[in-house]
This record gives structure tokens, C-alpha cells and sequence, in this order.
């Protein structure tokens, strides 16, 4: 993308230059935190899994009371139309559905409805050949499986991440594992077994496709982790739209396994990246 390539969102019923979007000081997000999101990518002008991020996108605006102004497919015209007319190589589209400009600054009125796209980068074949190392905290996001915009916590805790030489922080709740800010989480045992957190967790959609793997090459399930768990982990990892499966060397002061990526982890990542050529395939197709 050139340098000086002006973008667009949606806001307000129409796609207008993203410089010209912009929300009333009235609005809930900004007045309380109030409100939902959902982010996808976008490769060669095609949506990955669209269908499973709008499911999630409607299902979180249902859990905290709000309602999407628009309808499925027109919610998908106005995603097609921003794909074509920001036209970018690799991108995320955000949609971002606010509790409306409240005149008490409490009372959710009519949403407000923005989507921005900009462009994203995947991790390095470095960072993924190193892994990170990540904290843990005890946390539980309220309504977990609603994707909402409040991330105080994770933003709150950046400092100590930093602090501390890691890259981010895993919250458990009492000792039970949960989730990452931004990211699901996975263990391996030492018997190539995969566990991924049951409950108080985000239904993430690359989380979902690893559990749905065509042709599973290892056995991946729902479970309990707990923190002793993981520091008796062979390998670890996240999953997420922007990192698809990133390794986890360290938690805490443990270095799992060799303290570098494992083959079963690496075997996922691989897995997933046909996954994802298959789906752009489809959708073309299509």
C-alpha cells in the first residue's frame, strides 16, 4: 500500500475518508466503555471465515443488549464495498457497534455502527521461530464470551508485561487457565495431547478452526488447564486473526519443554495455513 493511500470507513450509514470518522463525544463507548467489536482478515480482497466472525459480531451485540442496524447481507455489502474501495493487499476490518449518543451518558439509545479496515501485518518467520514468553494474572473478564471493547485490564498490565521481558499476559481465575487479552490459549501434554480452556473464555475463530482441523494431525480438545498445567507443559501456544498459532516458550519463570517452538505447535500452524488457502479457494469459488 502506498504511503499517501487514503482510507475509508463506514460510520453513519455510509463509507466516508477515515480522517472525516468520527463519533460524538456523547456516544457510550466513549461515555462508559459501552459496547462491541469483532475484527477479520482480509487477503487479496477476501474475507477469511466471514460467515463465523459476523456469527460471533451479532451473537456479542445480543449478550450486552444491542442490536446491529443493519441486516446480515447488508451488513456484508457495506464489508464488500470498504474491501473494494480501500483495496489492500492484507488487511483486518474492525466492526465496532457502540451504545448510541446517550443523552444521560448511561441509557443505550440507537447504535452507532462503524468499520474501519487497515493494514495488517502476520508475525515474522523469526518471531514465530523464537517464540514469546508471557506472565500470567488473575483476571476474569465480565461476559466472556462477548467480544466487548473494554480491555482496561490488558491494557493496564502493558507496563509490568514490559517490565518483566515478556511479550503478554495469560489470565487464569484462581488457578484455572482462561485466555490472553487479544488471544486464546493452548497446551500440549508430554503425551501430544492439546487442550484448549472449556470455559469463561472467548469463542475465538482461529481457536475454532484448530479444534476443526479436516484432518486433525494431533488430539485437540476442550478442558480444564489449570496453572500447574501449564508449567508442566511440553509445548504451549496462542491463537488468534493476527497471529494465527504463535509458540509460547516461557510462562512466568518456566521454560517449557526445550524453551523453543515444539513440533506438535508448528505441526498446527502448518495445518491451519492450508486451512486458510482452502477457505481463500472457496471463496473465490464461490
Amino acid at each position: 500500500m502506498p504511503a499517501n493511500q487514503p482510507l475509508y470507513a463506514y460510520i453513519h450509514g455510509q463509507i466516508t475518508p477515515l480522517e472525516q470518522a468520527f463519533l460524538h463525544v456523547s456516544d457510550l463507548a466513549i461515555q462508559r466503555g459501552y459496547g462491541v467489536f469483532d475484527f477479520f482478515k482480509v487477503h487479496a480482497a477476501q474475507p477469511l471465515f466471514l460467515d463465523y466472525y459476523l456469527d460471533r459480531f451479532y451473537q456479542s451485540a445480543q449478550l450486552m443488549e444491542l442490536t446491529v442496524p443493519l441486516a446480515r447481507p447488508a451488513l456484508i455489502e457495506v464489508i464488500q464495498a470498504l474491501i473494494r474501495r480501500n483495496d489492500l493487499p492484507l488487511s483486518g476490518i474492525k466492526m465496532i457497534l457502540t451504545g448510541g449518543y446517550s443523552a444521560d451518558g448511561y441509557n443505550p439509545v440507537e447504535p452507532n455502527l462503524l468499520i474501519t479496515q487497515q493494514p495488517m501485518m502476520l508475525p515474522t518467520p523469526e518471531q514465530v521461530e523464537r517464540g514469546i514468553k508471557v506472565i500470567t494474572h488473575d483476571y476474569l473478564r465480565e461476559i466472556p464470551p462477548a467480544k466487548t471493547i473494554n480491555y482496561s485490564m490488558g491494557i493496564r498490565l502493558i507496563k509490568q508485561i514490559k517490565a518483566q521481558g515478556a511479550d503478554d499476559v495469560l489470565y487464569h481465575h484462581q488457578g484455572v487457565v482462561t485466555e490472553f487479552p487479544r488471544a486464546n490459549f493452548f497446551l500440549v501434554k508430554h503425551d501430544n495431547t492439546v487442550v484448549t480452556p472449556a470455559t469463561n473464555v472467548l469463542a475465538g475463530i482461529t481457536r475454532r478452526n484448530i479444534l476443526a482441523l479436516p484432518e486433525q494431525p494431533y488430539s485437540v480438545a476442550v478442558g480444564t488447564v489449570t496453572l500447574d498445567d501449564i508449567y508442566q507443559a511440553k509445548e504451549a501456544f496462542l491463537t488468534s486473526t493476527t497471529k494465527r498459532v504463535l509458540p509460547v516458550v516461557q510462562i512466568d519463570d518456566v521454560v517449557l519443554g526445550t524453551g523453543k517452538p515444539g513440533p506438535v505447535t508448528m505441526a498446527l500452524l502448518q495445518a491451519l495455513l492450508q486451512m486458510e488457502v482452502q477457505q481463500q479457494q472457496t471463496v473465490v469459488i464461490n
